[in-house]
């Protein structure tokens, strides 16, 4: 496959704009988009088959040698347990984070490239009981294992809003199909219109605290090998509290 050229309209004034691109049903799409409406794009496990130009490419340390990127050029970065898991920590750690590619592979994103604006292509993490579920046919549903910390994807998706946000970071989902994002809609075209969410900040803070004094860190990642000492119930409690944390930002926003 050729490589495709990168011309960017970025300048040092400019936003700095992430694609976090996944591997959805209708991922393909992004193969023609024009370049120069982002800084960087980081792919997650086999979207690097969509387009050649990309900059990161996240995956687990289990994910098959076979479906890893072939010949990366010297550009190109493979991001992987070592890379992501300090980034997961320094944001509250992969329990409270989610421990599923999109999240994992966003916090990241959020820490080493800090980005102002993070957009999602093909991270939706709805599965439809027939047809393809990614772009390249049938793949495993990942984020709805029976997980204590993927109760509510919504929450995940709220916590890491708010927390971008926190950093200066908006966060958009450029799907317009349903979604377990709760992320504004937007349009490639039309990422430097897009506006922060109002945070607030002592209900963000409130929440961090919870997550500390519950104590479930694992600075190794694995928290596979711990899971049966988390309490699925104080976490769905947590949960809770970023929905309610988002809504709060949402309603501010609105009544602004």
């Amino acid at each position: 496959m050729p490589r495709l050229s990168r011309h960017s309209a970025h300048d040092e004034d400019s936003l700095n704009v992430v694609i976090i691109l996944g591997s959805g049903p209708k991922a393909g799409r992004a193969a023609e988009w024009d370049s120069r409406f982002w800084s960087q794009l980081v792919v997650i496990n086999n979207a690097w088959r969509v387009r050649s130009d990309w900059d990161a490419c996240a995956f687990p340390e289990d994910f098959p040698d076979e479906n890893r990127p072939l010949d990366p050029a010297s550009n190109q970065r493979l991001i992987q347990a070592e890379q992501f898991v300090p980034q997961q920590n320094q944001f509250g750690g992969v329990v409270y984070v989610g421990g599923t590619m999109a999240f994992t592979t966003a916090y990241w994103a959020l820490g080493a490239l800090k980005p102002d604006v993070m957009a999602f292509f093909g991270c939706d993490l709805v599965y439809p009981d027939s047809g393809p579920t990614h772009f390249y046919g049938t793949g495993m549903p990942d984020p709805l294992r029976k997980d204590v910390m993927l109760q509510s994807l919504e929450a995940k998706a709220a916590r890491l809003q708010l927390i971008a946000a926190k950093h200066g970071c908006s966060c958009v989902n450029l799907s317009a199909d349903r979604s377990r994002l709760v992320f504004p809609r937007a349009t490639l075209e039309r990422l430097s219109e897009v506006e922060s969410i109002e945070l607030d900040h002592q209900m963000t803070e409130q929440v961090l605290k919870r997550e500390r004094e519950l104590g479930y860190q694992v600075t190794s990642g694995r928290y596979w090998e711990f899971i049966e000492q988390f309490d699925s119930n104080a976490l769905a409690h947590i949960d809770a509290l970023w929905l309610e944390a988002h809504g709060n930002a949402l309603l501010d926003r609105q009544t602004a």
